[in-house]
């Protein structure tokens, strides 16, 4: 089991003591979280890191999975891309479904702790199901910057019942709405499989078992093959990339238990990849081993974030942590992590030949490169480490129980 202990060495014993003291008055208090997955994903990744670590400073801390059919998370996957500003039939058979298996799961999952902390769309109805006498909190991780409106309206009727709603940026915060919020970023574990520091040896046999050669220098993107990631725009920023410098693109994703639509994009990105997935200078790599993706994201000369929507994006923090350098959207989270020109690169979404740009110069000019890895690391080590965000969870949870 993960232990606060473990992270002596990584952040100053101040840190770790002020930890403990925070969890002083939370002792024998039972919080639970609930989300949609155990695995695949940003959220779970988290809550497996944060719930052992809850567990060890002295807070019985529980972790709950929704349970849902392929048509509800299909329907809750709909609802997600419309919080994200996507577009969407909101139809009385979506909400009555939704409803049917938050309530069906309801009747089988005893909530009974002190407090409660629902993470994103999917089992944010649960508080209609039960007798609330302990706070409820929702914690959102996704882009809320222009939601639709009729399902934003929907949620609304249960946001209305929860006692605080925790974003990942300022910018999601809503004037208008009559409940508390806070802002919390998210964070890594750098001591997980993912994010640990491993040796040349061992990523060269990862990089060679995924079928990555090593000759030419390698643009990455880790994440889900989703609409939001962009993943054919990165094909065009690589198609002007390419005709500066010879190299490859890795595609490096995953799948999550509720996310239906990540095959269907996948034949697309393939279809749009063509000749050169057939030539072997786009690759696709199936991210289900953590050694792997830390393995590229090491290996990777430029790490890649063209998404047009993000929440935070773990993605960013994960290569910033292995001082790879980052070439970024300046959407959503991202910019909370990067500062442009100084620990990476950020740009609009739509700016292609920005992207091929700064790609471009980072692999013509490797110092350059390395001082943005250098400053990326620093930066996570300051903000975006899990003691960090146990200490912020910590003081919410001291205040709201008080």
């Amino acid at each position: 089991m993960l232990r606060l202990e473990h992270f002596r060495h990584v952040v100053p014993d101040e840190v770790l003591a002020e930890i403990y003291a925070r969890a002083r008055g939370l002792y024998g208090k039972h919080i639970v979280h609930v989300n949609a997955t155990y695995q695949g994903g940003g959220v779970a990744e988290i809550l497996f890191s944060l719930v052992s670590l809850m567990n060890d400073v002295g807070i019985d801390a529980g972790w709950r999975i929704l349970h849902g059919s392929q048509e509800f998370f299909e329907v809750t996957k709909s609802f997600h891309n419309a919080l994200q500003g996507a577009k969407l039939n909101l139809t009385e058979k979506k909400k009555s479904l939704y409803l049917k298996v938050n309530d069906n799961f309801a009747r089988f999952t005893h909530l009974d702790h002190d407090c409660i902390i629902i993470h994103d769309p999917q089992p944010l109805s649960l508080i209609r199901s039960y007798r609330k006498h302990q706070p409820w909190i929702w914690r959102c991780h996704i882009d809320l910057t222009e939601p639709h409106k009729d399902l934003f309206d929907f949620m609304k009727g249960f946001l209305l019942k929860y006692d605080q709603i925790v974003f990942s940026s300022e910018k999601y915060f809503k004037k208008d709405f009559p409940i508390d919020q806070r802002l919390m970023f998210p964070a890594i574990n750098p001591l997980s499989q993912k994010n640990r520091h491993i040796g040349n040896k061992v990523i060269q046999e990862y990089i060679t078992k995924a079928g990555v050669p090593m000759d030419k220098p390698v643009i990455t993107q880790v994440s889900r093959l989703d609409p939001w990631k962009d993943p054919e725009g990165i094909i065009d920023v690589f198609k002007l990339v390419k005709q500066k410098v010879d190299c490859r693109l890795v595609f490096c994703y995953n799948v999550a238990s509720d996310d239906p639509e990540g095959l269907r994009m996948y034949n697309k990105v393939y279809r749009k990849a063509n000749r050169f997935a057939r030539k072997g200078d786009i690759i696709f790599v199936v991210g289900n081993n953590e050694s792997l993706v830390n393995s590229i994201q090491r290996f990777s000369n430029v790490i890649i974030q063209k998404s047009t929507r993000e929440g935070f994006c773990l993605a960013v923090t994960e290569a910033l942590w292995k001082g790879t350098p980052v070439v970024a959207s300046n959407v959503g989270g991202i910019p909370s992590q990067i500062e442009d020109g100084k620990n990476g690169f950020l740009l609009e979404p739509t700016d292609i030949e920005g992207f091929a740009d700064r790609i471009i110069r980072i692999l013509k000019n490797p110092a350059e490169g390395k001082r943005l890895g250098n400053n990326g690391i620093e930066t996570v080590r300051r903000k975006f480490l899990i003691t960090r965000l146990l200490s912020d969870y910590l003081d919410m949870l001291n205040s709201i129980l008080k």
